[in-house]
């Protein structure tokens, strides 16, 4: 998942008040919390990544660690490697509505 203000913001802290940032980080725990109950994982990811050279839009990636992932392949190595779900259609599908409900 992804969370971005939906004004166009640069600078993680300095571009937002006090307020802002932490109401934004209210809605970072909201999802994550709804990723957390719809998908399987050990351990949830929260980054926010970008550049000025090409992504500079400030945004959260909500990433969360599947069960059974060697720890090799955690923390670091898991951001160095890109991982997609290899969904279906349907079940692309499946997993959206289900992160709706959840945060109906």
């Amino acid at each position: 998942m992804l969370v971005a203000p939906i004004r166009h913001l640069e600078q993680v802290t300095a571009d937002f008040t006090e307020e802002e940032y932490l109401a934004l980080r209210k809605v970072v725990h909201r999802i994550g919390e709804a990723v957390r109950r719809v998908v399987a994982t050990e351990r949830l990811y929260i980054l926010s990544l970008g550049s000025q050279a090409s992504n500079s839009h400030v945004h959260w990636h909500i990433a969360p660690l599947p069960p059974g992932v060697p720890f090799k392949e955690q923390q670091y190595a898991a951001l160095s490697s890109l991982q997609i779900l290899d969904l279906s259609e349907e079940e692309m599908m499946d997993l959206a509505e289900r992160l709706r409900s959840e945060l109906k």
